[in-house]
């Protein structure tokens, strides 16, 4: 026979080296390119960590700055134009333009003085007007600029103190442009001196408060009437008013609407009069403030809207107080908030930021304290050049303070604070908000006024997203584990294949469906069908036993007709009837023991209300989100028990729910937690359908007919309209890495455990 020796090569037929030689370059060409593999997943590995770890350095790098200490440089000391006394009056008769380039104060020689802090051309001084030779005694504030003039003789001239900015070549050049009104008489008959002052201007006119007696006030009022034809009316009066106090008063405060009158004795009382009623004013409650007794009120001074008052006394102790409803109820009172860090001598002035809670306290010595009114602390401690203080003023944008000495030395500080009414006490501890009877955990980052207090606590993010995980999980983990013990045990082989891929399509739905099917279509439903609802499991368990007790007594021969596995079928319809049967007997629940309304059963009894959008909704929502994850790993982790476990168990006499209980389940325990653990973790992190079945309140509440707003849905609401760089758009992220903490932790321990696990079943 012959051979070809072309097709066999060089070497013969009996030659193998070509053969050999191709297989060796194949072997060659796996091996690399299994290395090459190997390479690209480890490299991907470190991609993905280095990712997270680059998108934790982000979020920690947004959140650092809440957390950083404040500062404050002194820029230097000034004096006014040369020869003019700067020295200011008693009171607040001291400002700086929103640009920190003009200071301003009233002296008592009757000036108003200027002093140029950026280094431009000196402002002549301007006279007051109409004082007819007086001296000015006094001089009040009640921001925006707005100062009320004592004088000697009795009478108070109004000053509206105006900036006139203007850019010229890039140069910014601020004018002054004072604005005096008409003097009015506090004291016609006797023209005694005024010493203190408090006005308000108030929606129906203005309102002024002077002392002019050791315990004797001056009440001025003006209210200006619109007519519907012809001109408005102004009706003027004035009157005074005798207080009971022990001792002389030594400060005065009125609020900005004109409502609420404090006054400061020299026995270290703060008296309230409810000026609501400005013909009769009503004297309310006296409370001692001061740090020991006798020790009297040097200063008083509100934060921004008027609601908290500031109280400076000759021991150097600062505290906040409000007029607030005790906790049981009854008719509001002066209550305590706060206390600073003392000063060491006494406090001779106050003044709040214009932006935010924040204030400034003086002492004589020079010692300044810039305090926050929402957290309670003390944030800086910065000390003049020079002692003697007489006046101090916060920068209407907060970023510096200027003092005013007796010697007419003026100095100024420039402020980094940009985020003090964060702490840890603020974001995560109760806090005694304005208007509220006691500390409490809120959120609610923006409000409809300027004076807006900022409530940025968030516990109650935290809780609700754990009350929210927790009644999701309880709806999906034992629906999902069970099924996935029956489909992996019991099912048939053929059912299964449709089964299981039918439940993982199930986790490719979009979320933002699921949340809208269940804010619009769920919510609604559930709420005709709560008590029905509630008695469902019990319906259902008792149909499917007597579903099964019918099932062992039909006939050998009929149930052998059904392959085994396929029972699943049969429960179906019986599930069906069964809910059927729940929602009726719960609305004949409902009619003849809930007085036909569930509703209202819940809040005469129970004291619950039921918001249409609340967790039960959400539980099973969420549920419906969470099952296909659980179930999928759970079944494929009991799916990989070894077959020769099952085969000996039952080998040996176990049944297959024996088997299935003591010796499948143990062995696939560790992957069912980790499913359990991953459950969590994606409902931890849900977005969209808790943002929209949910009423989205702050609400700390563990009922299950309540809403709640869980921290992911809260960045997703919020950030858009989070200013960048602002204390809102850092506090999202803190919500955002408090998340990654969160999720990181769950994972982490759901490892440690599912190793335990392993180890401890890994020999079965």
């Amino acid at each position: 026979m012959a051979v070809n020796t072309e097709a066999l090569g060089a070497g013969g037929p009996a030659s193998p080296a070509r053969p050999l030689v191709v297989s060796r370059a194949r072997t060659r060409r796996r091996i690399a390119l299994d290395r090459w593999a190997s390479r690209l997943v480890v490299s991907g590995g470190i991609i993905i960590i280095a990712s997270i770890l680059a998108i934790l350095l982000v979020i920690a790098a947004e959140v650092y700055p809440l957390f950083k200490a404040p500062t404050a440089s002194l820029l230097g000391t000034y004096r006014a134009v040369e020869g003019a006394s700067s020295v200011p009056a008693p009171g607040e008769g001291t400002g700086v333009d929103e640009y920190r380039e003009i200071a301003y104060a009233v002296t008592s020689t009757g000036t108003l003085q200027f002093v140029a802090l950026k280094g431009q051309g000196a402002v002549p001084p301007v006279p007051v007007p109409a004082l007819g030779g007086s001296a000015v005694t006094t001089v009040a504030a009640a921001g925006n600029g707005r100062h009320l003039i004592g004088t000697g003789d009795g009478r108070a001239i109004p000053l509206e103190m105006k900036f006139d900015v203007v850019f010229k070549d890039g140069v910014r050049t601020v004018t002054p442009q004072p604005v005096f009104g008409e003097p009015m008489a506090l004291d016609p008959e006797r023209n005694r001196p005024v010493r203190r002052l408090a006005f308000a201007e108030t929606g129906t006119g203005p309102v002024t408060v002077a002392q002019v007696g050791p315990t004797e006030l001056a009440l001025h009022s003006v209210v200006e009437k619109k007519a519907l034809i012809g001109p408005s009316r102004r009706e003027e009066s004035l009157k005074t008013l005798a207080v009971s106090v022990d001792g002389e008063i030594t400060a005065l405060r009125l609020d900005g609407r004109g409502e609420d009158l404090f006054i400061g004795t020299s026995r270290g009382w703060v008296l309230r009069y409810d000026m609501r009623a400005r013909e009769r004013p009503t004297a309310g409650e006296a409370v001692t403030v001061g740090g020991a007794p006798d020790t009297p009120i040097t200063a008083l001074g509100f934060l921004i809207g008027d609601r908290t008052l500031v109280v400076g006394d000759a021991q150097g102790q600062v505290s906040t107080w409000q007029v607030v409803a005790p906790p049981q109820g009854g008719d509001r009172r002066l209550t305590r908030i706060h206390e600073f860090t003392p000063h060491a001598g006494p406090v001779v002035a106050i003044s709040a930021s214009k932006r935010d809670k924040g204030f400034v306290t003086a002492e004589a010595s020079g010692q300044l304290h810039i305090s926050y009114g929402t957290s309670g602390k003390t944030l800086l401690s910065p000390r003049a050049p020079a002692g003697d203080v007489r006046s101090v003023v916060f920068a209407p944008k907060t970023d510096g303070i200027v003092t005013v000495d007796g010697k007419g030395l003026w100095s100024q500080w420039e402020v980094d604070n940009p985020h003090p009414e964060i702490t840890l006490r603020t974001v995560f501890g109760k806090v005694w908000y304005e208007g509220y009877s006691t500390p409490e955990y809120v959120w609610q980052s923006t409000g409809g006024t300027d004076d807006f207090e900022a409530k940025l606590s968030l516990t109650p993010l935290i809780y609700g997203t754990l009350k929210g995980t927790v009644y999701a999980l309880l709806f999906a983990v034992p629906l999902a584990l069970l099924a996935a013990t029956y489909v992996s045990e019991f099912m048939h082989p053929t059912v299964k294949g449709y089964v299981k891929p039918v439940v993982e399509i199930m986790a490719a739905l979009p979320s933002v469906v699921l949340g809208f099917l269940a804010g619009l279509w769920l919510a609604p439903m559930i709420e005709r069908i709560v008590p029905g609802l509630f008695l469902l499991p019990l319906v259902l368990t008792v149909c499917i036993l007597a579903a099964f007790v019918a099932w062992r007594g039909l006939p050998a021969s009929v149930r052998g007709r059904f392959r085994t596995g396929t029972e699943v079928f049969l429960l179906l319809p019986v599930v069906v009837v069964g809910a059927w049967a729940a929602f009726a007997l719960g609305g004949l629940v409902e009619a003849t023991l809930l007085g036909g309304n569930y509703r209202g059963w819940l809040l005469s009894a129970l004291g619950l209300t039921y918001d249409q959008r609340n967790s039960l909704v959400v539980g099973v929502a969420m549920g419906f989100a969470v099952i296909p994850i659980i179930f999928t790993i759970a079944e494929d982790s009991l799916a990989n028990v070894p077959q020769h476990l099952r085969a000996g168990s039952l080998a040996l006499g176990a049944t297959r729910w024996q088997t299935a209980l003591r010796i499948v389940l143990p062995t696939a325990s560790p992957g069912m937690f980790s499913a359990i653990m991953i459950g969590f973790g994606r409902a931890v992190g849900e977005t969209m359908i808790v943002l929209m079945a949910t009423g989205n309140t702050p609400v700390m509440d563990w009922s299950i007919f309540n809403g709640f707003r869980a921290l992911s849905a809260n960045i997703a609401v919020e950030l858009p309209e989070a200013p960048e760089g602002g204390t809102l758009f850092r506090v999202l992220f803190l919500a955002a890495f408090l998340l990654f903490c969160l999720t990181f932790a769950v994972n982490t321990i759901a490892e440690l455990v599912r190793l335990r696990l392993r180890e401890r079943y890994r020999y079965l």
